[in-house]
């Protein structure tokens, strides 16, 4: 997964990329569920009114991202997981994919910011210590993926 994906411009407010992973995740929630297609993924979340308030491009590239890419983030995520994907709660899948994909392919996103972010849906949508799994996850993720900016910390 060595392509990167260019990131909208910097003029979309933090507050707006925040909303596009919120739809973003439930996007992939309903993706793993029903295997909706990316069409129809991005078309019933742009209908949705609350939809205006994020960057719909940055989550058109999250979602059409994920979903090219969803073998190749299982496979970066498998050795860190302590169960197959599939038998992980929904949530907490589509936010390690999501997670994955910011790490790995839109390395444009610092590698803190994609945690963080995953953590801090997974603490509204999650199981109750959901986020903590996420968290070690995508940690040990980064470390692998980013070892450079991962070992400045």
């Amino acid at each position: 997964m060595s392509e990167a994906v260019a990131s909208p411009p910097d003029h979309a407010s933090r507050g707006s990329r925040r909303r596009s992973r919120e739809f973003a995740l439930q996007a992939l929630y309903q993706w793993l569920v029903n295997a909706d297609d990316a069409a129809d993924l991005c078309m019933q979340a742009k209908d949705k009114p609350e939809f205006r308030r994020a960057d719909g491009a940055y989550f058109e590239i999250l979602v059409r991202g994920v979903l090219t890419h969803a073998e190749q983030l299982h496979a970066a995520l498998q050795p860190f997981l302590d169960r197959p994907a599939k038998q992980l709660s929904p949530v907490e899948h589509a936010l390690l994919l999501l997670g994955a994909f910011e790490l790995t392919v839109a390395v444009d996103v610092p590698y803190r910011v994609a945690i963080n972010e995953a953590i801090e849906l997974a603490k509204l949508y999650g199981g109750t210590d959901g986020h903590k799994y996420v968290n070690g996850v995508l940690d040990k993720l980064a470390s692998q993926a980013r070892p450079g900016e991962t070992k400045k910390r």
